[in-house]
């Protein structure tokens, strides 16, 4: 068989050759660009090299003698692929090969707490139960923009060697050393690992950052900076740069980290839409790492609050949205007239209370270069400098770096972004739509308009949690049937370590260098489960990363709408608020094998053979399986036809990971406003000992069922002392 194998490769190889001579000549003026071809699983076979084979398809399909300059990856570690520099027509020879699965465009990705924590229930000493001998031996990998190793954060006072399963290396670049925390680091940019952005900084540092006292952003948040695993280790895989996170990059990094032995994998980055699983860097990692028995976790993206903006959809990875705390950030504007306004922003700058004449950007039109409605957004070159130097700026717009550039002392910006604050590079407030309109009424009423800017303060008063504006929302415009996100996390105005290479404003006019600093994103609330999952890993080191994964849904905080639509239910938030503490305790989880991903691929319509070529495995689909019977901990099915009235089933198992002689009752809660009916057989469920699993089928009716709204309910398993809640979701496409 294996010399069949070698035959095999080198007949194609050869064929592929005579095919591509003849076209090569055109080929040659073709533009070239990096793709990444895809090839699923490594194969079993021991003759096979995945790096001959990549050179031989290379070599075969452009005709050249040497690939040097052709190959920029070879995936040959944890799955089988490569990137490469191709021709259009080169790109679909390749595509069109026995073996490959895919071939995409090499992409840019985005990279989309001393309370966050507290606020969570995962609170500092002993009053948190820890099992640190496990914590210890836990290895996150932060698939991010690379990290800080001289932080406090990272400092590994206190550890002993890495785990015995570590596998990695060190390799960040110049002056850049690892330790017994930060145990390995590599570079896919060939600018090191050092974080020159300050993004996988604070990621990491969210995650597993050691405890560091009185820390603060020049006072503010002032308290005990950690992580919430800050005993296990933690492993850089640094793939972006100012310039994004290119998807060769991504998947390198999977590769490495997989075989590396890491247990968990934080990607805080996405695509900025949803993309086929075959052609998403993240979704085809996370597919490999989770058949390894590695969880990914993924942010949900920063495009909301659009319906259907969702990036991170496939159902081996849990997708975390956003969410705030109970601390919030606001900033006051002093009007000449005594009024109070009040903003949002990280201003950390002190005017002392003086008093600076205000001045509308359109007032200060530069009128050689703009019109009066682009001064008055104050967008480049629109502002006559000698108009607003030494003054506070009004923007009608979220940008106020022209008044800056042109010597204002300060600025006062529009909010598009409500509850979230965000780091200045000097003293600025972002009103609300309706301050603004107050504030320039005020300007335009007063033949001397004065203010000032007061510094930030904060308050631990506000409503919370409720989804951040910004953080992605469903429906899962690609497995319609698979409800996402999954969870929802801290993610607003999160205070973490930093990079000193960077201002914390980013702002090429900010000469400030700090060591922690205030975010916001769902690339903030990613590392907090990130943190939770390997917090119950200690506990239950030999759970499944789907077990983990059910634990943290369906022991969530339940969430409300806080507006009407689908943009505040469900698709905001999947399950509702992460809760550490009840999820390393969830009486019942709903387990996947990688046999259950591969039927879910089946039914997703993907051919045998592709499946086969993903998994590695032999697959017969048989074309019955729907979808929406993944044993996932959520339900959610999209309905289709003019009728408003249906009835769908959902079959799911449940394991028993609480106590032995145990008995679950079923309860269905209907959310504000469903007309719904739902039926559970059988509705107990008797367990006589632990990790025995049980089956069960929910059918739900309804009517009213319309394109604007969905139709909700929780389903609640409990046995007295556990409640395992799951959110059933019914929607219409348009």
């Amino acid at each position: 068989m294996a010399k069949l194998l070698a035959f095999f490769c080198l007949f194609s190889c050869i064929t592929v050759l005579f095919l591509c001579s003849i076209s090569a000549a055109i080929d040659d003026n073709q533009d070239q660009q990096v793709y990444v071809v895809y090839m699923g699983a490594l194969p079993s076979s021991e003759v096979y090299t995945p790096m001959s084979n990549h050179m031989n398809i290379l070599q075969g399909i452009t005709g050249e003698s040497s690939n040097e300059g052709r190959l920029v990856r070879s995936y040959k570690r944890s799955f089988n692929g490569f990137a490469a520099r191709l021709t259009q027509s080169e790109r679909e020879r390749i595509a069109n090969m026995e073996g490959v699965v895919s071939v995409f465009p090499n992409k840019n990705l985005q990279l989309q707490t001393t309370t966050s924590w507290d606020f969570m229930g995962l609170k500092e000493g002993k009053v948190t139960n820890r099992n640190l001998a496990v914590e210890s031996d836990t290895i996150v990998g932060v698939i991010d923009g690379g990290i800080t190793p001289e932080s406090e954060s990272f400092s590994d006072k206190g550890f002993g060697l890495p785990p015995q399963k570590w596998k990695g290396v060190c390799s960040g670049g110049k002056n850049f050393t690892c330790n017994n925390k930060l145990i390995g680091a590599r570079d896919y940019t060939s600018e090191g690992s050092r974080d020159t952005v300050g993004h996988g900084t604070h990621t990491a540092s969210t995650i597993s950052g050691s405890a560091v006292a009185g820390t603060s952003f020049y006072g503010l948040g002032n308290g005990t900076m950690r992580g919430g695993v800050p005993a296990s280790r933690i492993v850089s895989y640094k793939v972006c740069t100012w310039l994004g996170c290119s998807s060769d990059s991504i998947l390198a990094a999977f590769d490495d980290a997989i075989a590396d032995g890491v247990d968990i994998i934080s990607i805080s980055v996405n695509m900025g839409y949803a993309s086929a699983f075959e052609e998403d860097p993240v979704a085809i990692g996370a597919f490999h790492a989770i058949a390894k028995g590695i969880l990914t976790v993924n942010s949900a993206g920063n495009n909301g609050p659009e319906p259907q903006t969702l990036e991170s959809v496939a159902p081996w990875i849990l997708t975390v949205a956003a969410s705030n705390t109970n601390r919030a950030f606001f900033t006051k504007v002093i009007l000449g007239n005594g009024k109070i306004l009040v903003g949002k922003s990280v201003n950390t700058f002190d005017l002392n209370g003086t008093m600076y004449s205000l001045v509308y950007g359109r007032s200060a039109v530069n009128s050689s270069a703009c019109s009066v409605e682009s001064a008055q957004k104050c967008e480049e070159g629109c502002l006559q400098e000698s108009l607003v130097k030494g003054k506070i700026v009004v923007c009608n717009s979220t940008d106020s770096l022209e008044a800056l550039a042109n010597g204002a002392v300060a600025g006062i910006s529009l909010n598009r972004t409500p509850n979230v604050a965000f780091v200045t590079s000097f003293p600025l407030s972002a009103l609300s739509q309706e301050d603004l309109d107050t504030l320039v009424s005020y300007i335009k009423s007063e033949s001397s308009p004065m203010a000032t800017i007061l510094r930030t303060e904060e308050s631990y008063s506000q409503q919370a949690p409720v989804v951040a504006a910004f953080s992605s929302r469903g429906p899962n415009t690609i497995a319609t049937d698979i409800l996402k996100p999954d969870i929802s996390a801290p993610g607003v105005e999160i205070l973490a370590a930093f990079s000193p290479e960077i201002s914390p404003s980013s702002s090429v006019y900010d000469t400030r260098r700090v060591k922690y600093s205030v975010l916001s994103g769902t690339s903030m609330s990613c590392p907090h489960v990130t943190g939770v999952a390997a917090y119950i890993r200690t506990f239950h080191p030999h759970w499944s990363p789907s077990m983990i994964k059910s634990a943290i849904m369906t022991t969530a905080w339940p969430m409300n709408a806080s507006e009407t639509g689908f943009v505040s239910t469900e698709f905001a938030y999947g399950a509702g608020h992460v809760d550490p503490i009840s999820a390393s305790n969830p009486g019942l989880v709903y387990d996947l094998t990688k046999a259950d991903y591969t039927a879910f691929l089946c039914g997703m319509k993907y051919n045998a053979t592709t499946v086969k070529l993903i998994s590695g495995e032999a697959v017969i689909c048989n074309g019955e399986t729907l979808t929406r019977n993944l044993n996932y901990p959520s339900m959610s099915a999209k309905l289709s036809g003019s009728k408003s009235s249906f009835i769908v089933s959902f079959k799911r198992t449940v394991t028993n990971v609480g106590t032995p002689n145990s008995i679950y009752k079923s309860k269905a809660v209907l959310n504000l406003g469903s007309k719904l009916t739902v039926k559970v057989v059988p509705s107990a469920l008797a367990f006589k000992k632990v990790n025995e699993k049980q089956s069960f089928t929910v059918i739900v009716t309804g009517s009213a069922l319309d394109s604007k709204l969905l139709l909700s309910a929780n389903l609640i398993w409990s046995d007295g002392t556990h409640n395992v809640r799951s959110p059933i979701v019914v929607y219409k496409s348009e």
